[in-house]
């Protein structure tokens, strides 16, 4: 299993804006669409990396807990499916819905936009302030598959809180470790 750290976009960043298709609900959606009053959690994900498989129920707890206090919440897929069929639209429908994503769940077919996130594995995390600028991007927690430390979200939920308390999200960060984004050729 490979082990790809994030890019670590630079803080204060724009969010780079998008428009996919929900592989659920088959709508576009923008970024717009999906940003909180408080902030948004962009997530790069796929349905076959066993780090995301690992993470997917402290996902979804952590858009449960957190987009109730104004934030948004998206999660985006960009592998080539040709190369990676399980990852094509159609699964990742049935992956959102044994999973229970509370946010959409969108396409990235030309992979432009894991580009301008210089996203690079998945799950890869980022969080932007309620003015679209990056505050966080990294991992959920220290835990991996075969580690034995506890998904907790814990990394991520520090990020969020600092929000709530109108404190500064602490600049040392670690990037996410997880599969490589299947680029295309």
């Amino acid at each position: 299993m490979a082990r790809t750290p994030s890019n670590m976009l630079p803080l204060g960043t724009a969010a780079p804006d998008f428009k996919l298709i929900d592989a659920v609900t088959d709508n576009p959606v923008t970024l717009k669409d999906v940003c909180g009053k408080k902030g948004t959690v962009v997530m790069f994900i796929c349905n076959h990396c066993p780090f995301v498989i690992h993470v997917n129920e402290e996902i979804v707890r952590v858009a449960n807990d957190y987009r109730a206090q104004g934030f948004g919440f998206v999660a985006i897929s960009s592998n080539d499916i040709k190369k990676y069929p399980q990852d094509a639209p159609e699964h990742m429908w049935k992956t959102a819905q044994k999973n229970n994503y509370t946010f959409p769940y969108l396409f990235d077919e030309t992979q432009e936009v894991a580009k301008a996130y210089d996203a690079a594995c998945t799950p890869d995390f980022y969080l932007f302030d309620a003015e679209s600028k990056l505050i966080y991007r990294g991992q959920l927690d220290d835990s991996r598959p075969g580690n034995g430390i506890p998904v907790n979200g814990r990394d991520l939920r520090q990020a969020l809180d600092a929000v709530l308390r109108n404190a500064q999200v602490a600049e040392n960060q670690k990037p996410s470790i997880g599969c490589n984004i299947k680029w295309k050729e």
